[in-house]
C-alpha cells in the first residue's frame, strides 16, 4: 500500500485532470457508438478503465504508432478481451495507421478488424489474442519473462520495457490466474505491472455472489507489491503506475471502477457488463459526460492530445534505434529476433550418421533430446522448459543449462497452463522460439493455450511425451487415449508421433522450419527400434510415406510412432503365408492431408487399408473405407507392465495378423 507521503507527490493539475477527462470520455463516447452500431458487445469495461487506461499511456507506457513492432517497446495486453472496444478506440486515438474510423464503426462485423475479441494479426495495437478468460495475464508472464532474459543478454540500453496487462474478475476466478502469479512473484519480474480492473460485477450479478478473495493478500502470498486505488481518481492512478514503474517486484494495482461508468441507469450493475446501453441510454450516458459531439465524432482538440502522445512515443523509440545503431551487439540482436530456417550442413550428415552407428534401440523422447543437443549447438534463441518433469521429457540439454538468469532454460513447476500459455508470450514477445514439455495425457491442461498458438500461427514447440500404453503400471489416468485424436482436430497445428531416432530429427526439423505454424511432438517412454536407415531426405515432411513398397500387394497398414515397428513385426508374418502388405510410416495427418491428390492415393493404395495405432481411432476413418479395420483403443488404459497392457489390447504381431487373415483371406 502507498504511504501517505508518496501520495503527497507531484499532484496533478486541475488542466491535465480536464485533459485527461476530455480523452477519457473519447475513449467511452467512441465504444458506445460502436458497440450501439453493432448491438453487441461490452460497453462496461470500456466505459469503467477508460481512465486509467488515459493515464497510462498518455503518462508511462513506451510505444511509438509509426513503428509498432519497435523490439524495446512496452507491451499492453487487454487480458480482459470482453472490453475490446478499450482496445480499439486507443489504436484509432493514438493514429495507428491500420485503424480507421470505418474499422471502428464496423465493430464485430464479418471480416472487420475490430472484432468481437481482439485477435492477434488484424491491428498491430494487438500483441495476443484474448477471450478464454486467464490467457492474457498467463500471455504477459511469458513476456515479461522474454524480456528479463533479454536484458541480461543484452543489457538495458537495447531491452528495458514492462508489459502491462488488464484483468477483470474473470481473469483472477480462473485456476491459470494462480498459475500465473506464482511464477511470475518467485522469478521477481518486476517488469510485469497487473491493473485489476476491480468493479465487483460479472455476468450473473456482483461478484459476492461467487468470490470473497481477497485479491491484494492472494497477490502479496506470492510475492507481489500491491496497491489499491480509485480507478477514476486522476491523482491515484498517476501514482500508482509511478510506484510500479519503480518497484523491485511483480506489481497489481487494484483500480477500483465503476463498471458502464457513466450511465445513469446501468452503470455499477451486471446488465451493462455484456449487452449495449440502448440508444436512450446512450444519450443520456453522452450527456452526463458532457459530451455533445455526434456519433463516431471526436474533436480535433482531442485528437491533437492524443496526437502528442504518439509523437513522444516516436521520439523515444528513434532515441533507441541510436543506441541500437552504435551498439556492437546490433547483429546479434537482430539476429534474436529474426526467423532464420534450419538449414542442414556436413555436421548434420555426421549427426545422423552417428545416430545410425550407435542407436539400435532407444525411446523417442531420448532421440529428441540427442536432437536438441545438436540443435542448440547451432541455434541459440531457444528457450526451453518442462512442467516439472524435466528428467521424463529430456528437454534439458548441455546447452540449457547456463546459470543464472541468461539460462535458457525453464522451471515452470506443476503449472501446465501457465506454461503453455506462456509460451505464447514468449514466441508473441519475440527474441526466442519457445518449447516446453509435459506428458500427452496433460495436454487437456494446455488445450485452450495450444489452440490460441494455433489461431495466432505462433511458431510454439510442444513437447508431450510418454504417449500410450506403453507408459504401462502409471495406469489409465496416465495413459493418453483420446489426446491425439484431441489435438489432431485443432486447425494449423502439426501434430508429430515419430516412430524413432531419424523420424524424431526430422519432426524436429519440421518443427522449426514452420515458422507460422504450432507444433505438438509426440514421444514416447519405452525404447523404440531404429528402422530408418536413409536420412538424406526428409521423409516426415510429406506426412506420410512408404517405409515398404510392393508393386504387387494385397494391403497397406497404416501406422505412427512406436506402432511403426508392430507394423514392421505383423508384415513379416503376413508375408511368411503369402500375403503382401505395403507399410506406411504416418506421422503427421495434417502434414499429409496438404499433399497433392496423386500423392496422398499412392500412398493410401485402392486395396484394405489396416491402421495400427495404440489410441483412439477416431480420426483414421476420413482416410478409410468401409472395408478397412482400425486396431486401436476406444476404450480407457490399464495398469500393468507396458508389454501386457499391449498385449491385452490386441496390439501383437500374432493377433493381428490373424485378424487380417480372418478378416480379409479366409
Amino acid at each position: 500500500h502507498l504511504v501517505t507521503s508518496f501520495w503527497s507527490k507531484l499532484m496533478l493539475s486541475d488542466k491535465i485532470v480536464n485533459k485527461y477527462k476530455s480523452m477519457a470520455n473519447a475513449i467511452r463516447v467512441l465504444s458506445i457508438d460502436a458497440i450501439e452500431r453493432a448491438n453487441s458487445g461490452h460497453p462496461g469495461l470500456p466505459l469503467g478503465f477508460a481512465d486509467v487506461a488515459t493515464v497510462l499511456f498518455a503518462k508511462y507506457l513506451k510505444f511509438d504508432p509509426t513503428f509498432p513492432n519497435w523490439e524495446d517497446r512496452d507491451r499492453f495486453i487487454l487480458s480482459a478481451g470482453h472490453g475490446s472496444m478499450l482496445l480499439y478506440s486507443l489504436a484509432y486515438l493514438l493514429g495507428y495507421k491500420d485503424c480507421k474510423i470505418e474499422d471502428i464503426k464496423n465493430f464485430r462485423q464479418l471480416g472487420s478488424k475490430t472484432a468481437g475479441h481482439p485477435e492477434f494479426g488484424l491491428l498491430k495495437i494487438i500483441e495476443t489474442t484474448t477471450g478464454p478468460l486467464g490467457q492474457g495475464l498467463a500471455n504477459a508472464v511469458g513476456m515479461a519473462i522474454a524480456e528479463k532474459k533479454l536484458n541480461v543478454k543484452f543489457g538495458k540500453n537495447l531491452v528495458n520495457h514492462k508489459t502491462w496487462v488488464v484483468t477483470g474478475d474473470g481473469c483472477l476466478m480462473e485456476g491459470i490466474s494462480h498459475e500465473a502469479i506464482s511464477l511470475a512473484g518467485h522469478l521477481k519480474l518486476n517488469n510485469l505491472v497487473v491493473l485489476f480492473d476491480d468493479n465487483g460485477v460479472s455476468i450473473d450479478g456482483s461478484t459476492s455472489l461467487t468470490c470473497s478473495d481477497n485479491h491484494q493478500k492472494r497477490f502479496e502470498a506470492c510475492n507481489w507489491s500491491t496497491l489499491k486505488i480509485d480507478g477514476h481518481d486522476y491523482n491515484q492512478i498517476s501514482k500508482a503506475l509511478e510506484f510500479a514503474i519503480n518497484c523491485d517486484k511483480p506489481t497489481m494495482i487494484s483500480c477500483k471502477t465503476i463498471i458502464g461508468y457513466g450511465s445513469p441507469n446501468k452503470s455499477g450493475l451486471s446488465s451493462v457488463h455484456g449487452s449495449p446501453l440502448g440508444k436512450e441510454e446512450a444519450r443520456l450516458t453522452k450527456a452526463k459526460l458532457l459530451w455533445n459531439h455526434g456519433a463516431f465524432k471526436i474533436p480535433t482538440s482531442i485528437k491533437n492530445e492524443w496526437k502528442q502522445i504518439s509523437n513522444r512515443g516516436k521520439s523515444k523509440r528513434i532515441l533507441w534505434q541510436k543506441k541500437l545503431n552504435s551498439s556492437n551487439k546490433k547483429k546479434e540482436f537482430l539476429s534474436h529476433f529474426s526467423k532464420s530456417k534450419f538449414v542442414r550442413t556436413k555436421k548434420t550428415d555426421n549427426f545422423l550418421i552417428n545416430i545410425l552407428n550407435q542407436t539400435q534401440s532407444e525411446a523417442t523422447r531420448k532421440s529428441s533430446q540427442k536432437t536438441l543437443e545438436f540443435i542448440l549447438s547451432k541455434k541459440n534463441n531457444f528457450l526451453g522448459g518442462s512442467a516439472d518433469l524435466t528428467g521424463s521429457n529430456l528437454t534439458m540439454t548441455s546447452f540449457s543449462k547456463t546459470n543464472g538468469s541468461n539460462c535458457n532454460y525453464l522451471f515452470y513447476g506443476v503449472r501446465e497452463h501457465l506454461m503453455a500459455a506462456a509460451m505464447n508470450g514468449i514466441s508473441l514477445h519475440g527474441g526466442y522460439i519457445p518449447y516446453g514439455g509435459t506428458f500427452l495425457i496433460f495436454s487437456d491442461y494446455c488445450k485452450n493455450a495450444i489452440r490460441l498458438s494455433a489461431m495466432m500461427k505462433r511458431q510454439v514447440i510442444y513437447v508431450f511425451t510418454h504417449d500410450s500404453i506403453g507408459l504401462g503400471e502409471d495406469g489409465p489416468t496416465h495413459q493418453p487415449i483420446e489426446q491425439l485424436a484431441s489435438l489432431r482436430t485443432i486447425p494449423n497445428l502439426n501434430v508429430l508421433r515419430p516412430c524413432d531416432a531419424i523420424e524424431t530429427f526430422e519432426c524436429w526439423e519440421i518443427a522449426i522450419n514452420n515458422q507460422n505454424t504450432p507444433s505438438a511432438l509426440i514421444l514416447s517412454r519405452q525404447n523404440l527400434p531404429l528402422v530408418r536407415k536413409d536420412f538424406k531426405k526428409n521423409k516426415c515432411k510429406q506426412g506420410a510415406y512408404f517405409l515398404k513398397r510392393s508393386v504387387e500387394y494385397d494391403l497397406t497398414i497404416l501406422a505412427s510412432g512406436s506402432e511403426v515397428f508392430l507394423a514392421i513385426q505383423v508384415y513379416g508374418n503376413l508375408k511368411s503365408i503369402g500375403i503382401k502388405a505395403n507399410i506406411v510410416s504416418f506421422p503427421s495427418m495434417e502434414i499429409f492431408e496438404n499433399q497433392s491428390s496423386s500423392y496422398k492415393e499412392k500412398i493410401l493404395g485402392n486395396k484394405p487399408r489396416i491402421v495400427i495405432e495404440a489410441a483412439c481411432s477416431f480420426g483414421w476413418h476420413k482416410f478409410l473405407n468401409p472395408i478397412d479395420t482400425v486396431f486401436g483403443i476406444d476404450s480407457f488404459g490399464e495398469s500393468g507392465k507396458s508389454e501386457d497392457v499391449f498385449s491385452h489390447f490386441g496390439f501383437h504381431k500374432e493377433k493381428i495378423c490373424n485378424n487380417i487373415r480372418k478378416t480379409y483371406f479366409k
